[in-house]
């Protein structure tokens, strides 16, 4: 199984970047990223859904949501943070060679949604479950496949050994927070699925596509750190 370490970061170093603002307006200059998601994180607001942008869906009678638990892991390990994401394996059943957060369904054992997020980290990625400074969740996010996830925000302030489950995980990398906390890099993009017009969020990172239920709730972060 291959490995790769992301370097090991000082908690005493001052980090600055840049989240640019909607256009015509002025970007904003974050000294702490902590302390901006924290803020962001304290906001109130509403969930998110793969029908925000489709009103029309009509749903089975009867539907029942199973929570579940994603990782939003903000790397410093690299200077100017990251966004740690995983390229779903060609070969899974479901979603093959999408672009996903670390993370998956509230299994028996887990304690709530965070736990299931840590555990699922742990297993598909290698990241230690001791590692993230867990900062707080957001609204959870209603799929179109029945699942409440619960996007759960940490930081991760040290280097680790990276070891993608080769049975989930083709490829992990990791992409600027400040180019996912500016809206203006977020477009709307539309596909047949199931016989119909489906409109999504895209917030495309090189030859990344991030797409779907991932980029909504990252637009969804992106509007409370706009909030600042």
């Amino acid at each position: 199984m291959t490995a790769w370490s992301l370097p090991i970061a000082s908690s005493a170093v001052l980090i600055t970047f840049w989240i640019p603002r909607a256009s015509g307006s002025r970007r904003t200059r974050v000294n702490d990223p902590v302390a901006s998601l924290l803020a962001a994180l304290s906001r109130p607001g509403p969930g998110s859904s793969d029908f925000d942008l489709n009103p029309g869906t009509v749903l089975p009678e009867g539907r029942k949501l199973r929570p579940a638990g994603v990782l939003v892991p903000v790397t410093l390990a690299q200077g100017a943070p990251r966004v740690i994401l995983t390229k779903r394996s060609s070969a899974l059943k479901h979603h093959p060679g999408q672009i996903a957060f670390p993370g998956g369904k509230q299994d028996e054992g887990d304690a709530d949604v965070i736990a299931a997020a840590l555990r699922e980290a742990h297993e598909e990625i290698g990241l230690p479950r001791d590692l993230p400074q867990v900062l707080g969740t957001l609204p959870a996010h209603e799929t179109v496949t029945s699942f409440m996830v619960t996007p759960v925000v940490a930081v991760i302030e040290h280097g680790f050994d990276i070891r993608p489950e080769p049975g989930e995980v083709e490829e992990v990398f990791t992409v600027p927070l400040s180019h996912l906390m500016a809206p203006g890099n977020y477009s709307v993009q539309s596909r047949r699925w199931r016989g119909q017009r489906r409109h999504y969020y895209t917030v495309p990172w090189g030859p990344y596509y991030i797409w779907g239920a991932t980029a909504r709730m990252l637009r969804g972060l992106a509007a409370r750190m706009q909030d600042e």
